[in-house]
C-alpha cells in the first residue's frame, strides 16, 4: 500500500513539474511601458527565437534552432537595411538548413522598418 502511495505522489510531483515548465514555455515577455513600435514589434515576433538582447533565446535551442546573432556589431554592419527587410518581409535559409520564416502576412512595411530600426540598436 505503501508503494502504490509514494508511486502516486511521484507521479502527481511529475505532473506539476511538467505544468511548470509547459508555462514558463508559453509565458510572454512583456516590452517595456516606453516601447517604440520597432521594439513591440520584436517583442511579439522575433524574441522567441533571437532572444530578448538579440543573442538567441532557449526556445530555439530546444527547438534546434540557430538565429542570426543580431548583437554582433561586425555581422549587423555588413548587412544593408534593405537586406534585412527583405529577409523579414521575406524569410530565407541558406542551402540545406532550415531560414527564418517570412513575416510579410503579419506585418506591414512600417511595423517592419520600424523592427530593422530596433535591431540595429541590438548591436549597438
Amino acid at each position: 500500500m505503501r508503494k502504490a502511495a509514494l508511486v502516486l505522489v511521484l507521479f502527481i510531483a511529475a505532473i506539476g513539474l511538467v505544468s511548470l515548465l509547459v508555462a514558463l514555455a508559453v509565458q510572454e515577455a512583456r516590452p517595456p511601458g516606453n516601447a517604440s513600435l520597432g521594439e513591440r514589434t520584436y517583442y511579439r515576433f522575433c524574441m522567441d527565437c533571437h532572444g530578448r538582447d538579440g543573442r538567441g533565446s532557449w526556445r530555439a535551442t530546444l527547438l534546434l534552432v540557430r538565429p542570426g546573432d543580431l548583437s554582433d556589431a561586425k555581422r549587423m554592419q555588413a548587412h544593408t537595411d534593405q537586406y534585412l527587410f527583405d529577409l523579414v518581409k521575406h524569410g530565407g535559409s541558406p542551402f540545406g538548413k532550415p531560414g527564418m520564416p517570412g513575416f510579410g502576412f503579419n506585418l506591414d512595411d512600417a511595423q517592419i522598418q520600424a523592427v530593422v530600426a530596433y535591431v540595429r540598436t541590438l548591436s549597438r
